[in-house]
């Protein structure tokens, strides 16, 4: 196995020689889109020197029809199919034309100037950047010389005059063809390049929000929480310290408890947020079915009287489902303890059943300052943090959440959830923590 990877490595990688001509390509395309006039000028002024030297030197003699036709016209049909060549850019089919033009002065003369084959540089250029049906019309127009030269000077059949010289107005144009494709692929692929990267940023944002958002609610859910425990032990300690020293002591006492676990929890969730060895922070589980009596149990000790009822077993529910109801009982009872008032008692039910959980969080409270009653998952624009946490942890499971007054004449504020039993979040939603 190692010696095919091997031997396709091999075979992938470019040969020097390649690698040294594509080096030189991609250094005159970069000179080209940098200063186009000089490679312009650099170009053009090479042909005409070229063809200087033919009409300078008699070589065209060498190969024309009728060797007895004027300097002066030689010159003028010299200049007039090179130095054209300097406009090709912006007037293709202009330069073509005044090229074809003295084109066919150059054949009906029979002077037959090789410098009439720079018209291929300007069909090529045509191919380029021209609509196809452009090129047509330039092929058409380049074959015009060809014709007259071959009706003036006939030399063998017609074909073996028309013939080849179409044939490398063709080639030409195909390769023109060839390498237009050649460079919409590869702006295709630079432009998907660029709305990949820029898509990819996009998903990054999105996914630091949902990021920022998962930590914002779960540092709602700690610090309030105990917070409200706390506040609500102070003041019970306070009250008592006067009569009964010793249950203020058991309140400092649970207020110390309270405050170390909170900032234990505090201090996990903000391990995770460290740049430097995230894998080196502490995990510990998250909270559980398990620890909702232990939950009760502090809410109690802080001076809400809670009473807990259960109703059949978990059954390995999952432990984000297992972390939303905790999350939801723990709102539930900060927000009564924050907004019920004084003399308030409270009831949790948990009930486990074949299609899922169901809990019932009550309290006896005033339910104003609470806000409205909603059953929607998604509403509650004008409720508190609280509450709209709760409400994303149950949309995250595909479950209703109900919060609000309880009916008439009942008195205080229920929240009601009910999640249908899965085994993973839904794939749209961010994963619970």
């Amino acid at each position: 196995m190692c010696d095919v990877y091997e031997d396709e490595g091999v075979a992938n990688d470019p040969h020097p020689l390649t690698r040294h001509l594509q080096q030189l390509t991609e250094r005159a395309r970069a000179f080209d889109r940098r200063r186009p006039l000089a490679w312009d000028v650099l170009l053009t002024g090479f042909f005409v020197v070229a063809a200087g030297i033919d009409y300078m030197g008699d070589g065209w003699r060498n190969i024309a029809a009728n060797t007895d036709l004027p300097d002066w016209l030689i010159l003028v049909l010299t200049l007039g199919m090179s130095v054209p060549l300097l406009w090709r850019r912006s007037r293709p089919m202009t330069v073509l034309a005044v090229m074809v033009g003295f084109g066919a002065v150059n054949s009906a003369t029979g002077a037959l100037l090789q410098v009439a084959l720079v018209q291929l540089i300007v069909l090529f250029n045509i191919a380029l950047r021209l609509p196809l049906r452009t090129l047509g019309w330039a092929g058409l127009l380049t074959t015009a010389p060809v014709v007259v030269g071959s009706i003036r000077f006939p030399r063998g059949s017609w074909d073996q005059q028309v013939v080849p010289q179409v044939w490398a107005y063709a080639i030409v144009a195909l390769l023109g063809i060839a390498v237009r494709s050649r460079q919409d692929y590869t702006r295709a692929l630079v432009e998907r390049a660029h709305q990949l990267e820029v898509e990819r940023d996009q998903q990054a944002r999105l996914s630091a929000a949902a990021e920022r958002t998962r930590i914002a609610r779960e540092m709602h859910d700690i610090i309030g929480h105990n917070l409200s425990v706390i506040t609500g032990l102070a003041d019970g300690g306070k009250y008592a310290a006067a009569k009964s020293p010793e249950r203020a002591a058991q309140a400092l006492d649970a207020i110390g408890s309270t405050s170390r676990q909170a900032l234990a929890e505090l201090r996990r969730l903000l391990d995770v947020l460290r740049e430097e060895a995230p894998e080196a922070a502490e995990l510990a589980p998250q909270p559980a079915l398990t620890d909702l009596d232990r939950l009760i149990d502090g809410v109690r000790a802080a001076g809400l009287p809670v009473r807990g009822t259960f109703h059949g077993h978990a059954d390995s529910m999952p432990q984000g489902q297992q972390l939303t109801v905790y999350r939801v009982v723990q709102e539930a009872l900060t927000n009564t303890m924050k907004h019920a008032g004084a003399g308030v008692t409270a009831t949790v039910d948990v009930a486990y059943a074949e299609d899922g959980v169901t809990v019932s969080v009550t309290d006896t409270g005033r339910a104003g300052p609470r806000g409205a009653p909603s059953t929607d998952a998604g509403a509650g624009a004008g409720a508190g943090r609280g509450l709209t946490g709760m409400r994303e942890r149950t949309a995250l499971y595909a479950g209703t959440l109900e919060a609000g007054p309880r009916p008439h004449p009942e008195q205080g504020w229920q929240v009601r959830l009910h999640l249908p039993r899965t085994s993973a979040p839904l794939a749209s939603k961010e994963p619970a923590q």
